[in-house]
């Protein structure tokens, strides 16, 4: 099991990483990307998870610079798109990438979809980027096991963390298994469902420990130690998605949700995925 203390895991370069971050998927750059990343830093996060298909980097870099949160003090993750991977534009694209948060560097950068055919070589830059500093730790995201096997066989680097899609409805247990074995990290996008949450088991613990059923799930998450950056925009509910760490799941109340595993993804296929 990852080392870890109660607010972080340890990547395999033993660089921590906050277990719970802020994603900004879908927030609009400007104001509403930078309030939510501001809101968020006041709340305690110290990990903001964005990425350049989102459109927002310009904002989240501008709300941390403008933060009295050291930058040093925040894990900032971005992301390298699937077009830039097809045309082999990947040094272009972070490049690009750092400009819009106008940082040096990030501490993790992720090749966003498993393009067939074109992952491989973009890992080897993203190992030149890993080995410059400028990206202080990398990985990978959406890659299910027949991928990361694939990676895994041909990388001087391996991926130190793999972002998935995953929640009580989806908990990919041979993409985690496989994760567990090599030593890469897992973080979950889209923990909440996508709001898709008033379910009779969720709302039942929740009611037993007086939280939301959001705070529940991502209660989960932290025990089965899986990295979770839920997004919101709200400043009520970035709190409220902060206020996990004072109490804790039975082994029973985790085996409960274990058991609402239908393989049902609210987002795409990382096999059939077209775009």
């Amino acid at each position: 099991m990852p080392t870890h203390t109660p607010h972080s895991l340890t990547l395999a370069n033993d660089t921590p990483i906050p277990i719970l971050g802020l994603g900004v998927w879908k927030a609009e750059d400007g104001n509403e990307v930078k309030n939510a990343v501001t809101w968020a830093l006041e709340a305690g996060y110290r990990s903001i998870d964005t990425a350049a298909i989102y459109g927002n980097e310009e904002g989240v870099g501008a709300a941390l610079n403008a933060s009295a949160v050291k930058r040093s003090d925040v894990f900032l993750t971005t992301k390298i798109w699937n077009e830039d991977l097809r045309n082999d534009n990947v040094e272009q694209a972070f490049e690009a990438s750092l400009k819009r948060l106008n940082q040096d560097y990030v501490d993790l950068l992720l090749i966003h979809w498993p393009v067939s055919g074109q992952y491989k070589n973009a890992w080897k830059h993203f190992e030149r980027f890993y080995e410059q500093g400028r990206a202080k730790a990398i990985g990978v995201s959406n890659f299910m096991p027949e991928h990361l096997e694939d990676l895994l066989d041909s990388a001087s680097i391996k991926p130190m963390l793999n972002q998935i899609e995953f929640h009580p409805y989806l908990q990919q247990k041979p993409t985690v298994d496989l994760c567990r074995k090599a030593g890469i990290l897992v973080e979950a996008w889209s923990p909440l469902m996508q709001g898709s949450m008033d379910d009779p088991v969720l709302s039942s613990l929740a009611k037993k420990h007086g939280k939301s059923n959001a705070q529940i799930i991502l209660r989960w998450d932290i025990q089965k130690e899986v990295i979770t950056i839920p997004k919101s925009t709200n400043q009520g509910r970035i709190q409220e998605n902060f206020n996990v760490f004072d109490f804790e799941l039975s082994a029973e109340d985790v085996a409960q949700i274990d058991g609402l595993e239908r393989n049902h993804r609210f987002g795409p296929d990382p096999y059939t995925f077209s775009f």
